[in-house]
């Protein structure tokens, strides 16, 4: 997702001034710079035009987030796919009368999900505590320690989406762990999303096939990644890959 836009400033110079070199003369602007500063002034004054942000959304459907963290390997995904994973999650919230969701290290889907669905009951795992600003719906999450969660977390969601933080199998296998925690029962619906490498550890581990839909990310990049279900969402997500 993209990082917060930083606004623009004008610096003094920076160097030092000696007596001796202090002008008494005001200094004057060029034609051209004169002319700049008058439309700078003038823009000063229009109405804003950006678009209108409420609780960080905006009404042309973006929203904002924190900056990515590289140290965290935080990668948001770009817009279209998290919506498409938001659709997603809402069709399956039809399916109960008092849906769960949780969304285990990704950020960006819960935002999209609560813009979308405001009132769906969704709980955030996520290491990066400035996400706490989402208050009771934030649970801290460390994927070294898969099960260290609340107890009220247990067996609580018909809906789990995971985007572990790094491709390797040790992290799979322990997001897989917390998966099983949170999952309410062996009919859960469960959707993943990491790279293609882990395809075959995603089938082993919890039964996931490859859906046709292909996420992407703000930020490009190198490895190839995949939306991957438990379920089979017929032509929905581009279906399962035979």
């Amino acid at each position: 997702m993209e990082s917060p836009t930083k606004s623009e400033s004008v610096c003094r110079d920076p160097r030092v001034v000696g007596e001796d070199d202090v002008d008494d003369d005001p200094p004057l602007l060029s034609f051209h710079a004169l002319a700049a500063l008058k439309e700078f002034l003038a823009e000063q004054t229009q109405p804003s035009t950006e678009p209108h942000l409420e609780n960080g959304v905006s009404e042309d459907s973006e929203v904002a987030l924190v900056a990515e963290d590289w140290r965290l390997s935080q990668f948001w995904y770009d817009r279209h796919t998290a919506e498409t994973v938001a659709d997603e999650v809402l069709t399956l919230c039809q399916k109960f009368d008092s849906p769960r969701v949780a969304c285990i290290a990704c950020p960006t889907l819960y935002t999209y999900l609560k813009k979308i669905g405001p009132n769906v009951s969704a709980q955030l795992l996520e290491y990066d505590k400035r996400f706490s600003q989402h208050g009771s719906e934030f649970t801290f999450y460390d994927y070294n320690e898969p099960e260290e969660l609340p107890m009220e977390l247990k067996h609580n969601f018909q809906i789990v989406v995971a985007d572990p933080p790094y491709l390797s199998k040790e992290c799979l296998e322990k997001v897989a762990h917390t998966i099983s925690f949170l999952a309410q029962h062996s009919e859960s619906y469960l959707l993943l999303l990491t790279g293609e490498v882990q395809a075959e550890r995603a089938a082993e581990l919890m039964g996931f096939h490859p859906c046709g839909f292909r996420p992407h990310h703000s930020s490009k990049l190198g490895n190839e990644f995949r939306l991957f279900t438990n379920y089979n969402p017929g032509t929905r997500l581009g279906g399962w890959e035979q």
